[in-house]
């Protein structure tokens, strides 16, 4: 049996003519932030990718069927959408036999993009190990995907709210290439310190694609995490952003929220205390994420074409 793959027609025409592709995740259409300013956000993140040189491809389940692209009208519909299932690893599957609709998270669209022959994608930041994981064993299926499956992920770093440190010693322990892309240090989502080394340094998007080929030739599972700083001009610095984290860590747990439900209420009571300024800096990071992604997708298609 063949997977329910359809392609919109503008990926149907990159696929042919062998031009850059690049993956983007559906869950900032369907649970990151309300109408209009998802699909808006999403436009704009589809926009970008074209401006830099590659097409964009968000990835969604819609009646049933795995959405390679989707077109403005399906885009909207999605956006219009409700009780969209949020996908990830576990669930994808069943949502696609069962004929469901849902957004894909991090780790379904590495899937989706492995089996549409996608090799890049550009998303916010990746899941991780949550504060207190050693007692709730609160860990993101991410990690394991980008261990298994290969993908080249670009983000800015693991979303601040996580316990940074264990996600690299995680990463590590999997074996995926932490790459921080232009700087030494490991970038914290809303900013562009941690407070920690990056295991690997590259600088250009030329190098990024050499090694997602390299990998690939030498058969080794897994993906690249490409941590990309956000621009200095959009940051909040970790410093103001620490207790406001703390804050909301605090209130997630006096109402016993777990699971799901963890990151879409923190990331909501962290844009309630900065008024607004998490949410601009998640789309500003989200749009350069999206432009060295471009980037590498044609570097892969030039290297690989050269090969």
């Amino acid at each position: 049996m063949t997977l329910p793959l359809d392609f919109s027609p503008e990926v149907a025409e990159a696929r042919s003519t062998g031009r850059p592709i690049v993956a983007l995740e559906s869950t900032i259409v369907t649970h990151g932030m309300p109408w209009p300013q998802n699909v808006e956000t999403a436009e704009a993140v589809e926009e970008t990718v074209r401006a830099a040189g590659a097409v964009p491809a968000t990835l969604a389940v819609m009646g049933g069927r795995l959405k390679i692209g989707l077109t403005a009208e399906t885009l909207r519909d999605l956006a219009r959408a409700e009780n969209v299932a949020k996908l990830s690893r576990a669930d994808l599957a069943a949502c696609l036999a069962a004929g469901g609709t849902g957004s894909t998270t991090v780790a379904a669209t590495m899937i989706a993009a492995r089996a549409a022959e996608i090799d890049v994608f550009a998303t916010g930041g990746i899941g991780g190990v949550h504060r207190g994981a050693e007692q709730s064993f609160d860990i993101s299926a991410d990690l394991q995907e980008l261990a298994q499956t290969p993908v080249t992920v670009v983000a800015a770093g693991a979303k601040a709210i996580l316990d940074l440190k264990k996600t690299l010693e995680v990463l590590e322990t999997l074996g995926v290439p932490v790459i921080a892309y232009g700087q030494n240090e490991f970038p914290a989502f809303w900013s562009r310190s941690s407070g920690m080394p990056a295991p690997l340094r590259v600088d250009t998007a030329r190098g990024i694609a050499g090694a997602h080929l390299m990998r690939g030739r030498m058969g080794i599972p897994g993906g690249q995490l490409i941590a990309n700083p956000i621009p200095e001009v959009d940051e909040i610095s970790a410093e103001e952003l620490a207790p406001v984290i703390a804050q909301a860590i605090g209130e997630a747990e006096a109402q016993g929220i777990a699971s799901k439900d963890v990151t879409p209420f923190l990331l909501s009571r962290i844009f309630e205390l900065t008024e607004g300024r998490s949410l601009t800096s998640n789309i500003a990071l989200v749009l350069n994420n999206a432009r060295l992604a471009a980037e590498i997708a044609q570097e892969i298609v030039k290297q690989r074409g050269t090969a």
